[in-house]
């Protein structure tokens, strides 16, 4: 890999981290058509690294709400009346929310870093998640807001949100759509997906980092995976910034014709044998 391609990857994983669209199937796409082993483990760490770049750019986004969450966690734990406070109930919705996809994740580690990094699966399930998207998108009554969330919401989402581990599903697509099926509104449900990535992301990057590093160091290199990072931050952040006007006025309608496009394209290319799967 070198620096041009580490800036191009870090690009994709910041534009499509948020939005419905799957950013690990988009940079499975890319790193297959550069030419690299999608399944070799430096890549599949390369991957999953990166995309702590834009996360960070969430919790910079999102740094006010964060803090009054957490602080009323904290304070929550000290005082009764605290927990009276509908940011103390919400504080732990995330966190529980947040439990199913790293038990999920690490049972079935393998399976993800190999069987699931098929193009054929990215391209079955941009189109068949495409289907729940729109389902969703027309079934919501919006009428819920973030004050109305409770454990039970963000525990359902947070089961959703495991079949993110399948590329092509999309995390935020998988957490939107369940958001919306529990009656809040688009606003809601995309900062609700925000934050129960924080939690997934950062501890797929530790994991990654752990287990991988000198694959990293042999491989792709920590330079241009720092870079792709870093890149992922800067492009993520204004991601961010962009959907949250975008949904407050807007259906997902967009998103989900962009993915039954690519996932038909995607098909015919590897049909074709224009491109592999693996």
């Amino acid at each position: 890999m070198n620096i041009v391609e580490a800036v191009l990857l870090g690009a994709v994983e910041g534009i499509t981290e948020f939005l419905p669209v799957s950013s690990t199937g988009h940079l499975t796409i890319v790193e297959k058509v550069l030419g690299f082993d999608i399944e070799a483990p430096d890549i599949t760490a390369f991957t999953a690294i990166i995309q702590s770049g834009a996360v960070f750019a969430t919790v910079i986004f999102l740094r006010k709400d964060l803090l009054r969450i957490v602080a009323a966690w904290f304070k929550g734990l000290l005082s009764a009346d605290a927990r009276k406070e509908p940011d103390w109930r919400f504080a732990w919705a995330v966190i529980l929310g947040s439990i199913p996809i790293g038990i999920v994740g690490l049972v079935f580690q393998d399976a993800i870093e190999t069987t699931l990094r098929s193009l054929w699966v990215v391209a079955g399930a941009l189109i068949v998640w495409s289907g729940a998207m729109a389902f969703a998108d027309h079934a919501a009554t919006q009428v819920r807001h973030e004050d109305d969330t409770t454990w039970k919401d963000t525990l359902i989402i947070g089961v959703v949100q495991c079949l993110s581990l399948i590329p092509g599903v999309s995390r935020s697509g998988a957490t939107m759509s369940a958001g919306l099926l529990r009656d809040f509104d688009r606003v809601t449900v995309t900062k609700l997906s925000f934050f129960l990535s924080i939690p997934a992301l950062l501890g797929a990057t530790v994991l990654q980092v752990h287990d991988e590093a000198g694959n990293i160091a042999s491989g792709v290199g920590w330079v241009n995976t720092l870079t792709a990072t870093v890149v992922s931050f800067v492009v993520g952040f204004a991601a961010v910034a962009w959907l949250l006007k975008y949904v407050a006025k807007h259906s997902y309608s967009i998103f989900i014709f962009y993915r039954v496009v690519l996932g038909a394209l995607l098909m015919v290319l590897l049909a074709t044998d224009t491109i592999a799967a693996r």
